[in-house]
């Protein structure tokens, strides 16, 4: 097993290197201060941050002197392939919405600003975990967590009363869990193994202790066919070849059914679930319960994430202050976190929001949990660091291809996943980075 590391060899992908080591780039005339007058300009797709905007706007920001105006955008790699072509004519938003795996993409071709020295002082606000994809383990820090989507075990609690099942608080025991499943009704799935949530499985890699990208001095190391993942692949890739557990991808008409009637009855998640089974499975509202992911080790208490967002400056701002004053104030003020959780229904990624105040109540689904969100806090604070590279969806496209044939087929995990690392390097050296072993 090899693992290659990427030297960088063009002039671009050099700079990019340098704000990946915490170098930074000089921000020039930048206001010394978060003061005013200012308009800003966010980019961003989720839902009702312009009336989170206004409440900054009637409040900090009018004292300052500061206005933000949301411009909303596409989600995923329509954004990040938007915001890259703005900031190469130099017309670039102030602020954007980012997600964690898109932040090497966009520091790699120079687009966000390192607001360590705006900003840096909010890490304790955070989850260690969640605080290093903002900073990609470096002294710098290109964002500040918005939300976060830490992975939990979703299961029907009257149909493992029925069938005498236990919650799997081990990987062996949910396997052995599976297996019983099938024993007592055939008919029926613990779970399904999608291809195409290349998301999740980066998560469940993740907990494993799978680190896909690393730098170090002026390389990257791609090691996603690392013992970790091969772990994870070798688990899900087994049950499937044994029909413990379905083949069928998520999120699709047969997908919802499944849930819907019980064939299905469990699913691993993220935090944001709730809404997509009040969707997908309306029928069985308040029949469901949310536990811990699964451990490799028992008693340990580590997740990954399936998700989350993060709100970054531009290079191009000519406010950078004003505009981490900002990012900083959307995601630790308190007023400002309970606006996000009531207008845009998210997970904040702020420690101090994830229990109480509008989080307080568990969500109507599982009104038969109440203590929804606090055991989901106690989840996300074992959140494992992740590691994104600058070709994320590379590797994503890659598994989609690679998983959905094994998973069709039952066949052997292992060769997708290697099939996974050599596309992700052999685009990094399309792109212009060199590769040594």
């Amino acid at each position: 097993m090899k693992y290659r590391t990427v030297a960088v060899t063009t002039a671009a992908a050099l700079a990019a290197t340098a704000l990946l080591s915490g170098c930074g780039t000089d921000e020039g005339g930048d206001e010394p201060a978060a003061s005013g007058p200012a308009s800003l300009t966010y980019w961003a797709w989720a839902p009702g941050l312009d009336k989170v905007a206004d409440i900054w706007n009637k409040g900090p920001g009018k004292e300052a002197g500061i206005t933000v105006t949301v411009k909303k955008q596409a989600s995923g790699d329509d954004l990040v392939t938007k915001i890259i072509t703005a900031a190469k004519a130099h017309k670039a938003p102030d602020l954007v919405q980012a997600e964690y795996q898109a932040l090497p993409t966009l520091v790699s071709n120079d687009v966000l600003a390192d607001i360590s020295k705006e900003a840096g002082d909010a890490e304790g606000e955070f989850a260690d975990g969640i605080w290093q994809q903002a900073t990609l383990g470096s002294d710098a820090l290109y964002a500040l967590p918005q939300d976060s989507g830490p992975l939990m075990f979703y299961y029907r609690q009257d149909l493992f009363e029925q069938y005498g099942l236990k919650v799997p608080t081990t990987w062996d025991e949910f396997a052995g869990t599976a297996r019983a499943l099938k024993r007592k009704a055939p008919d029926k799935d613990l779970t399904t193994f999608s291809s195409n949530d290349s998301g999740l499985f980066a998560g469940l890699a993740q907990q494993a202790g799978a680190q896909w990208w690393t730098t170090g001095g002026d390389t990257w190391k791609v090691a996603i066919d690392d013992p970790a993942t091969q772990k994870v692949a070798d688990f899900w890739g087994g049950l499937v070849k044994e029909g413990a557990i379905d083949n069928q991808p998520m999120y699709t008409p047969a997908w919802n059914k499944a849930l819907n009637t019980g064939k299905q009855v469990a699913w691993v998640s993220a935090v944001w679930a709730p809404g997509t089974l009040t969707t997908a499975a309306p029928d069985t509202k308040g029949k469901w319960a949310m536990a811990p992911l699964p451990q490799w080790t028992a008693g340990e208490n580590v997740t990954g994430s399936w998700g989350g967002s993060s709100t970054a400056v531009t290079n191009d701002s000519e406010h950078k202050g004003a505009a981490a004053a900002f990012a900083k104030w959307l995601n630790t003020d308190p007023a400002a976190l309970a606006a996000l959780v009531k207008e845009s229904g998210i997970y904040p990624a702020a420690t101090a929001a994830q229990t109480g105040g509008a989080l307080a109540k568990a969500p109507d689904y599982f009104s038969n949990q109440p203590a929804f969100y606090t055991e989901a806090a106690k989840i996300a604070q074992g959140t494992a660091p992740a590691a994104w590279g600058p070709n994320v969806n590379v590797a994503y496209s890659a598994f989609k291809d690679g998983f959905a044939a094994a998973a069709k087929n039952r066949s052997d995990f292992g060769a997708a996943l290697t099939a996974m690392q050599d596309a992700t390097v052999a685009d990094l050296e399309k792109q212009g980075f060199g590769v040594s072993e």
